[in-house]
């Protein structure tokens, strides 16, 4: 089955996952999602992932991570730019996420990075999501 938007199937699976309480959710891989997980383990939003190779298009493992109490370390995950309504930005245009205790996922000619990234390298570019 063709899965029309594959990172909001991303942000799915970690949003019921983390619900869940799961330590790990397995996602159909792609070098587009590689790089989403990278950021996310960056910014301390997921403990760590990995690519396994299973002879196909691949599989990415995410680790949640959680807080005290086991309370899930991501509050909200939301999709932005969807296939039906692309959403850009300019640098200057863009906006903390939450007060800034969330971040935002770009798209830019720079490669896939964080709000943070995009404003102190002047590039804008297609925002994917918002995580806080």
């Amino acid at each position: 089955m063709a899965i029309s938007d594959p990172i909001a199937d991303m942000l799915t699976r970690i949003r019921n996952g983390a619900k869940a309480k799961f330590n790990s959710v397995d996602i159909p891989g792609s070098t587009l999602k590689v790089e989403l997980a990278k950021i996310l383990k960056n910014e301390g939003f997921i403990r760590n992932y990995k690519f396994l190779k299973d002879g196909k298009q691949g599989i990415l493992r995410v680790y949640l991570k959680y807080g005290p109490e086991q309370s899930s370390v991501v509050y909200q995950l939301k999709r932005i730019s969807k296939p039906s309504r692309r959403v850009y930005v300019k640098s200057k245009d863009i906006k903390p996420v939450y007060n800034g205790l969330g971040i935002a996922i770009l798209s830019t000619s720079k490669g896939v990075m964080s709000d943070r990234t995009a404003r102190r390298e002047k590039v804008g570019g297609e925002v994917l999501c918002h995580i806080w």
